[in-house]
């Protein structure tokens, strides 16, 4: 199955030799960067690009063309070399027709493809705008394997930029020797194919000859069926573009020649369709003076879960870019009139009489202007953010709605992993009305840490530590219930571990239903065996992604993705018991191992520091409101409410009891 990326996301690459496949909507410049580990590039012989189009293990197209195809070697890098990455970049201006910027045209899109042509990770670069190169993705290397890395990175000072970015001293004169290759005709673009004859007519017609380095027709350039690409020397199909070409030009060529008697597609073979995704629905037209009214799917995307994804983080972002202009404002406001009272004070003259006063409330006037002009804004961004809201939480697709929402009445099992699952609500204290949906992407890159030990809550109402504990296990059980729910039938896996059996009644949800891969392990010799399992499933998959033979496993291995909740830790765990939970935290992930833990740091404490790596790796949730989660962008410290499910629905029951169905059919 392909991995469809999207920006940040990573996939484990099980082969070693692959084919790069890049389609654009217009001729761009495809080239490869070689970077260390810390994804700097140390000269220009680490960069292969039209004018020196191969490196050891590495080969790129010689050609400016809409349609690419890269060969890479992993095996054959250099011990040095830890990061590949795919750059992209429009011609520059007198270099060959085409455009500015990446915002005018289509979307790129790149494919990691294995020599066979079966895609293993995709990526759709949505999103630029100003940009004239792009780090589109990267292979990296982690512990020994290696996995790719959808990246994104766009830059609007071209090559150079982006050269510079990757720590190449010399990336000024190597952005203008790959220009001048370009302008030289080392890339060259080719006409449009002629028109699909039609069905009536199928006649033979000559076509066009190619175009040289100083005409100017351009057109999407493609190769029919899988290639073997080569790594060394020349393409294996000839120059240019790593394989077979169709004819253009010379005596007797026509549009049928390159696969023997029928027109060649040029369409990518990995693309969803030929054309750009239709466009998202448009917003009916507003009144004069009044705001756009708000439509659900109106974000950027190829698919409806994809635009109402990226719409949410709009609104996420929407929210916390408003927010701290109004606390901005607030605080100059405050500064300001702290400057002014302490202007009027340190006037002798002004300390007596009414001089004094009027400067006083002058100043405070003013920063009560400030203040409610900054409020006015505040609330004006709120109410269309929440007019957004209320048209967007009902169209929400399962995997991102609440519990409460009709959508779980009609479920049943999906057919394909959806982009991200929500895990709560996401607030700010100056919009109390506003929740923003927190998104996670899928499949999980890290772990979820349930914490069991705070006792108050941010309304001032108190928690003792046996509720507490009980709502972690019921917020766990909710959060592996939906990832059970959105996992099409066997994909997702549920262990538990419950040393003391004090989580029985929060479990019964799962117990119950009969979703769990076994009854809730007990005592230390059930933590003993859950643990060496999971660990050695991890040590397995490991060993069979770094030798390239991923389907070397043991027959009637169960490929799905394996979440582990633990509950109690750290009672029933020794130190063997420990290292390996530490081991599944830190190597689990990329292998489809997770790791939920309902735990209380300060009942750990007598572990000291050694467990600080566990609780670093972890995403920390709790189950109670919180304000613990804080956005890297401008620092607002967010305030976290659990996915609660509704008192007295059995929407949970009834969802559970569908995925044990969906199961048991799907192993007949």
């Amino acid at each position: 199955m392909t991995a469809e990326l999207v920006r940040g996301q990573n996939h484990p690459l099980s082969q070693s030799r692959l084919e790069i496949r890049i389609s654009a909507g217009t001729p761009i410049v495809a080239a490869a960067a070689l970077g260390d580990e810390d994804g700097r590039i140390h000269g220009v012989e680490w960069v292969a690009h039209p004018g020196a189009p191969t490196r050891p293990g590495l080969e790129v197209s010689r050609q400016a063309a809409a349609d690419h195809r890269l060969a890479v070697d992993l095996d054959a890098m250099a011990d040095a070399i830890h990061r590949v990455s795919v750059l992209l970049a429009l011609p520059a201006p007198g270099s060959g027709p085409g455009t500015a910027r990446f915002g005018a045209v289509a979307a790129p899109f790149v494919a990691v493809t294995g020599l066979d042509g079966a895609e293993v990770a995709s990526y759709t670069l949505t999103g630029l705008e100003a940009e004239s190169a792009v780090v589109a993705l990267e292979l990296y290397r982690r512990q020994g394997a290696w996995k790719v890395r959808a990246v994104g990175q766009g830059y609007a000072g071209g090559l150079a930029e982006l050269l510079t970015d990757q720590g190449l001293p010399e990336a000024v004169q190597l952005a203008g020797t790959i220009n001048e290759a370009v302008a030289r005709g080392l890339a060259r673009s080719v006409q449009a194919p002629l028109p699909r004859p039609a069905d009536g007519d199928r006649s033979r017609q000559a076509a066009a000859p190619a175009f040289g380095p100083d005409q100017g027709g351009i057109a999407p350039q493609g190769a029919p069926g899988p290639v073997q690409p080569s790594y060394g020397g020349q393409p294996a199909g000839g120059p240019g573009q790593g394989g077979p070409q169709p004819a253009y030009g010379g005596a007797g060529a026509d549009s049928s020649a390159a696969t023997g008697g029928g027109p060649v597609d040029y369409s990518h073979p990995g693309r969803r369709s030929s054309a750009p995704p239709p466009p998202p629905p448009a917003a009916p037209q507003a009144r004069p003076g009044q705001p756009a009214q708000p439509v659900a799917g109106d974000a950027t995307g190829w698919s409806m879960e994809e635009r109402l994804y990226n719409q949410v983080w709009g609104m996420f972002e929407d929210l916390a870019r408003t927010t701290a202009a109004y606390r901005s404002a607030v605080d100059f406001a405050e500064s300001r009139m702290d400057r002014e009272l302490e202007q009027a004070l340190s006037d002798p003259r002004s300390r007596i009489g009414g001089q004094g006063d009027a400067a006083r409330e002058a100043a405070r006037a003013r920063h009560t202007q400030l203040v409610e002009q900054a409020r006015e804004v505040l609330d004006r961004d709120l109410a269309q953010l929440v007019a957004e809201a209320e048209v967007v939480e009902p169209a929400l697709p399962m995997a991102f709605a609440r519990w409460d929402n009709p959508v779980w009445h009609a479920y049943r099992a999906p057919m394909e992993i959806p982009m991200a699952l929500r895990l709560g609500d996401l607030r700010l204290p100056e919009a109390e009305r506003i929740r923003i949906p927190m998104l996670l992407r899928l499949p999980l890159e890290r772990g979820l840490w349930i914490d069991s030990g705070r006792t108050d809550s941010l309304d001032g109402s108190f928690t003792d530590s046996h509720d507490m504990r009980r709502l972690a296990m019921e917020t766990a059980v909710a959060h592996a219930a939906r990832l059970l729910a959105v996992y099409p039938a066997g994909e997702f896996t549920v262990h538990v571990i419950d040393p003391a059996g004090s989580g029985a009644q929060a479990l019964a949800p799962l117990t119950q239903t009969g979703v769990l891969a076994a009854p809730p392990a007990q005592g230390a010799a059930g933590v003993t065996d859950v643990l060496g399992r999971l660990t050695q499933r991890v040590d397995l998959v490991q060993m069979a992604l770094r030798g390239g033979a991923p389907d070397a496993l043991p027959p009637g291995f169960d490929t799905s993705q394996q979440l582990l909740i633990v509950n109690d830790f750290p009672h029933g765990f020794d130190d063997r018991a420990v290292n390996q939970l530490r081991y599944l935290a830190d190597e689990g992930p990329s292998v489809g191992v997770h790791l939920m833990m309902v735990a209380d740091r300060e009942e750990s404490a007598g572990y000291g520091p050694l467990l600080d790596p566990l609780w670093r790796s972890l995403l920390r949730l709790t189950a109670v409101p919180d304000d613990h989660l804080a956005d890297p962008w401008v620092g607002h410290a967010w305030t976290y409410e659990p996915p609660l499910v509704p008192p007295g629905s059995q929407v949970l029951h009834q969802v559970l009891t569908q995925v044990a169905a969906a199961r048991r059919s799907w192993n007949r």
